[in-house]
């Protein structure tokens, strides 16, 4: 039996991740430039963030927590990459 994902916009989710990846004061682009964050990590990043369920949390946690967050939001399916680089 195979799984079947409905994936999110993926424009809305490229700015979900960059903006979550901001508000912990990481820049992924940056990210990319020094080596620690590959184009395709990145794009698997969007994918992965596509495939959530909890982006209503997600833009509430964004909404409330503004800048100078110490890591992603629990249910983040990017959290163990994104906490990995700000660590």
């Amino acid at each position: 039996m195979s799984v079947i994902f409905n994936l999110g916009d993926p424009a809305r989710h490229f700015w979900l991740t960059r903006s979550v990846a901001r508000s912990m004061g990481l820049n992924l682009s940056e990210e990319m430039t020094t080596g620690r964050l590959s184009a395709q990590g990145y794009a698997q990043m969007v994918t992965a963030c596509r495939k959530c369920p909890f982006v209503a949390q997600c833009e509430n946690w964004l909404a409330h927590s503004g800048a100078g967050a110490n890591a992603a939001p629990e249910n983040c399916a990017n959290a163990p990459v994104l906490n990995g680089l700000k660590h």
